[in-house]
């Protein structure tokens, strides 16, 4: 397999007419790296793949492949690999001549291609279906058809497109579990494109948070977990609350910030000027339910939704100023100490788990 190379986009922008649908990012992807660009529809992630594939053209910037530069190199020339979300199989070709067919075009001998071809599906454990034709096969197995028919050419780099969105929820697990393991057995990049954070979580050595043509945060899954730096991605990756107001006043372990409704919150983080606009993050499962709040760490909520998860409780709450506040407590604890709709709970916090928010300059 083709050594893997470092993908580096340098202030990369794309126009579409009078509409920005990437504004001037840059990015570093190390080698061998499995990285997931994530956000809602319209947020770029799409555009910014297919730059990187060359199916789009880039308006400003350079896209840096190792030591090549790859930016108006046509598709079949840069030592990337996309495949679809479709899968764009040829109905009327077995197996083996679907995988082969980037080599047929390339000119490769029939014998020599074939060969090649059985070894992909032999590495996605399709060997015994080679004589098949993709509507005989599965969504699953067509999928791996399709993955072993990119990465035929040897790529430094595979590009996936929301590859799992058309699989039910029991395959998706498997093949994510199949995407991860073949990315660590073939040591390339994979670069992936989807909307769920849970997907990315799951996959990413590297998650990128796009939002509105921009990158929110490029950092290790556990990072953006416990340590957005955003409003944005707290939100977005849903296991932070957003608490939105002004620097009250600021001291050395952090701010304190005021909402509109008075309630007061304590924050750690850099200090800021009095009356300027912050938002501070709370971890969802960091909440805790039913005991007094010290100052700044915690409110008094009225209890709006109830859902159980099996393991764990989630409460929506709301007070203080705030509309939407979540708390997610164990089975155990709930069941222990059980609230109902339109209950007033005291809700705390620990002061290490309330961080103060970073905000993009636009």
């Amino acid at each position: 397999m083709t050594k893997a190379a470092e993908i580096d986009i340098a202030a990369v922008s794309k126009v579409y007419g009078t509409t920005t649908a990437v504004h001037a990012i840059s990015l570093k992807i190390p080698a061998g790296t499995y990285c997931c660009l994530l956000g809602p529809s319209g947020c770029g992630k799409t555009s910014t793949l297919r730059m990187i594939a060359g199916h789009e053209s880039v308006s400003s910037g350079d896209i840096l492949l190792g030591n090549a530069n790859v930016t108006d190199l046509p598709p079949a020339k840069r030592g990337t690999a996309m495949m679809f979300q479709s899968y764009a199989l040829f109905p009327h070709l077995d197996l083996v001549d679907n995988v082969a067919f980037s080599l047929k075009m390339k000119g490769v001998e029939k014998e020599a291609r074939q060969r090649e071809a059985l070894e992909m599906l032999k590495l996605m454990q399709l060997e015994p279906y080679a004589t098949r034709r993709p509507a005989q096969l599965s969504g699953g197995q067509q999928q791996r058809v399709a993955l072993a028919r990119a990465l035929i050419t040897k790529p430094e780099a595979l590009l996936l497109d929301e590859p799992l969105s058309a699989l039910d929820p029991f395959l998706k697990i498997r093949m994510r579990a199949e995407l991860k393991k073949l990315q660590t057995t073939l040591g390339i990049s994979f670069i992936h494109v989807t909307h769920s954070q849970e997907e990315a979580m799951a996959l990413a050595d590297l998650i990128v948070v796009m939002n509105e043509g921009r990158i929110e945060q490029a950092a290790h899954p556990r990072t953006v977990f416990e340590r957005p730096a955003t409003a944005f991605v707290a939100r977005f990756m849903g296991d932070h609350n957003v608490i939105s107001g002004r620097i009250a006043t600021s001291g050395e372990a952090g701010p304190m910030i005021e909402v509109i409704g008075g309630g007061r919150f304590a924050a750690r983080g850099p200090s800021h000027e009095t009356g300027a606009p912050a938002d501070i993050a709370v971890r969802t499962d960091r909440v805790r339910i039913g005991q007094e709040f010290a100052d700044g760490l915690g409110f008094t909520g009225i209890v709006s939704n109830i859902e159980y998860r099996g393991s764990s409780v989630k409460l929506s709450l709301s007070g203080a100023g705030i509309e939407d506040f979540t708390a997610i407590v164990s089975d155990a604890d709930f069941f222990a100490n059980p609230v109902k709709v339109g209950d007033a709970v005291p809700l705390s916090w620990p002061a290490e788990d309330a961080i103060v928010l970073g905000r993009l300059q636009h």
